[in-house]
């Protein structure tokens, strides 16, 4: 029962939150660690992704159902009543946000609930099964961990800040619009009014493509307002020019789309990954 209770949190999705809240922490504190508040953010982000991601289970159960991917998620397996995950994910919720609000600051757990009432409140609930413009919308909540953490440690909403928010918020479309290219079938079954589904897969290519090039532009902005290093703005100029090489490849060969979009897919979390790591060991002391 307790490996139920894990999995209808997604595991997956907080340690790749995660990992952008250690990436935005370790930009902020520029190599001087304050390892309590390291460890306390990082619980309350993850206390709080996983209460989103339990009640996203929770509103979605209907539809999990009808996709390949979700159809053995546990609630739709009857393996946990949907009052006790409801119970569940408040609880977890709660303590989130409490736990930032103690030990970090007020601004970081507003940050919390902002973004828990954005994916919660207006994607699950009603912008993912009503507008092609869900995908956007809920890429505001994904960009909300790094800047909890860099918000832990400077409290104030700065341009670094904004620059993060920007820099996630362009990630997340192509990372997502690539996942409904690959699960196509799946959005089209549960009736999900996603880009590709919506407006075809052609247009949701040119989509992708354009929103690479202004992620490339804002991982620049790290180094070019002082935020981050060199190295920093090396490696993000190299996992920005092999993701754009990519979406371009897309266009060349539209046998299978799908086999190209997983590919796309897969890379992004590198791409994300490799940033958050360099943020966080090549940041600088703006004078």
């Amino acid at each position: 029962m307790m490996k139920q209770y894990l999995l209808v949190t997604k595991p997956g999705i907080i340690l790749s939150n995660l990992i952008s809240v250690v990436g935005g922490f370790l930009l902020a504190t520029k190599g001087i660690i304050d390892y309590p508040l390291f460890f306390t953010t990082l619980f309350g982000v993850s206390l709080v992704v996983a209460s989103s991601c339990a009640f996203n289970n929770y509103i979605d159960r209907d539809i999990d159902r009808m996709m390949k991917r979700t159809q053995n998620r546990p609630l739709v397996k009857g393996l946990i009543a949907p009052k006790y995950c409801l119970l569940y994910a408040t609880i977890l919720g709660i303590a989130g946000i409490a736990l930032l609000y103690i030990a970090t600051n007020t601004l970081a757990a507003l940050l919390a609930v902002i973004g828990f009432i954005i994916y919660v409140g207006f994607y699950s609930l009603y912008m993912k099964r009503k507008s092609v413009y869900g995908t956007l919308v809920g890429s505001l909540s994904g960009s909300a961990p790094p800047v909890i953490g860099y918000c832990a440690v400077t409290d104030q909403f700065d341009m670094g800040a904004f620059i993060l928010l920007l820099i996630f918020c362009l990630w997340q479309m192509p990372h997502s619009y690539a996942i409904a290219i690959f699960r196509f079938k799946d959005y089209q079954t549960a009736n999900i009014p996603v880009l590709p589904i919506i407006k075809g897969i052609y247009s949701a290519k040119n989509h992708i493509l354009l929103y690479i090039i202004a992620f490339m532009v804002a991982t620049f902005m790290l180094t070019t307002s002082g935020y981050a290093g060199y190295k920093y703005l090396i490696v993000a100029a190299l996992v920005s020019l092999w993701w754009i090489s990519m979406a371009v490849s897309g266009f060349k060969n539209q046998n299978d789309d799908r086999l190209w979009a997983r590919k796309l897919f897969i890379f992004s979390i590198v791409a994300i990954t490799a940033l958050s790591v360099m943020m966080s060991i090549d940041s600088t002391v703006i004078a």
